[in-house]
């Protein structure tokens, strides 16, 4: 079929599985452009690999440092006149160049909350790998239904004391507006929320791991954090959102306490802004984002989530000094071409100054908007959007 973008809000309904796989082979030539990651991990499961960091996560395991991958996600399958969803599509595409590079790569389907599928990982580790030595938590979802209560949490994008007002964009248009978000009315928002992006669940896995013996000595754990300017706190980092994140960066100590005999170690990373699905979905983030890159494209600092992650893997998890830098709260921090003061400096000037009239001028809105289409395998050079794709994609190691 011919496949074409349709999109609904920050949404986008259709994915190209010809764009993935490109999108995936562009991350790979990056990785392997930069060299063998020494001492880097080899046997990885990644929770939430299907997109964004990861996807990358993968990616950069696999072919930095060559690494037998077992990915985690929940997506909708491709057959015969239905698309599947870009995860999907983004996983075909790697488990292909994975496997025709001799790297072993399996794919597990399902809702990793559930206490089925962690079984169902354990027992594919236990049977082909052994055991992992990195396992990255990377999972994006807005529900999680609870393993033990069988309670469904549903997370929400809310400042927390009073209301938040500030600019966004309709990225789609390019329409500059002003957009008032209310407060959380009770408590139960804020513990719905960390009960979906919080620790709990990172720990239950490392937990069930640890209990199967398929963690390795000297295991690694990672978590994917953020946490931004202070123009976007009131709606992320003092929001609900950032509850959660508070609460998935203090599971750092109970999981180090917990790989404590297994000479294991528990990191937080704190890493850039970045236009993903979740990203899209919150006010003024987009608006910042353009603004960002405006600012990192032209100082040279600019990253995507494959550097980012490569960069995360070669210079913090896997230094050839072992000695893995930490901020003042114990985080790594990979946000820090973002955060540096003279690049905040003029996202900051050019906030103040932004219309709906001068945004294609001072900020990367062009940049943003092909970006999240590239998401979803569309506006990928070298692609042609006119002939005939195939949207049966099988993932080798699910397909039925």
């Amino acid at each position: 079929m011919i496949i074409q973008p349709r999109t609904r809000g920050f949404i986008c309904l259709t994915a190209h599985p010809d764009g993935a796989l490109q999108n995936v082979k562009n991350q790979i030539e990056y990785v392997k452009s930069k060299g063998a990651i020494k001492n880097g991990p080899k046997k990885v499961l990644v929770i939430g690999a299907s997109t964004g960091f990861g996807l990358s996560s993968r990616i950069a395991a696999a072919f930095g440092s060559g690494a037998a991958t077992i990915g985690v996600f929940f997506e909708k399958t491709a057959s015969e006149g239905k698309m599947g969803t870009a995860g999907w599509y983004n996983s075909a595409a790697f488990e292909k160049e994975a496997h025709e590079a001799g790297l072993y790569a399996k794919s597990i389907n399902g809702d990793a909350f559930s206490d089925e599928v962690k079984k169902q990982t354990i027992d594919l580790i236990q049977k082909d790998l052994g055991q992992v030595d990195l396992v990255v938590y990377s999972l994006a979802s807005p529900r999680r239904t609870h393993p033990k209560t069988g309670v469904a949490h549903s997370s929400v994008l809310k400042p927390i004391g009073k209301s938040y007002t500030n600019k966004t964009v309709d990225f789609h248009t390019g329409v500059v507006s002003e957009v008032t978000i209310a407060p959380v009315e009770n408590d139960e928002d804020i513990s719905n929320t960390i009960a979906v992006m919080g620790g709990e669940d990172w720990k239950f896995w490392i937990e069930d791991m640890k209990a199967a013996g398929v963690l390795a000595d000297g295991v690694k754990t990672v978590a994917y954090s953020y946490i931004g300017p202070e123009l976007t706190f009131p709606i992320y980092r003092n929001g609900t959102i950032g509850q959660a994140k508070n609460d998935l960066e203090a599971t750092v100590t109970v999981l180090n306490n917990l790989l404590k005999d297994l000479n294991g170690s528990s990191y937080v990373s704190v890493n850039k802004a970045l236009v993903t699905q979740s990203s899209s979905a919150i006010p003024v983030v987009p608006l910042y984002i353009s603004l960002l890159y405006k600012v990192m494209k032209a100082k040279g600092t600019h990253e995507g989530t494959i550097e980012q992650m490569q960069r995360l893997f070669a210079e913090r998890l896997y230094r050839e000094d072992g000695q893995i830098p930490l901020d003042d709260a114990s985080r790594i921090r990979i946000d820090d071409w973002e955060m540096a003061s003279d690049v905040q400096a003029e996202v900051d000037r050019l906030w103040q100054e932004t219309t709906t009239e001068n945004l294609s001028k001072i900020s990367d809105i062009a940049g943003y908007r092909k970006e999240f289409f590239n998401l979803f395998g569309f506006e990928v050079d070298g692609i042609d959007y006119e002939k005939e794709a195939n949207e049966n994609v099988p993932i080798p190691s699910i397909a039925s």
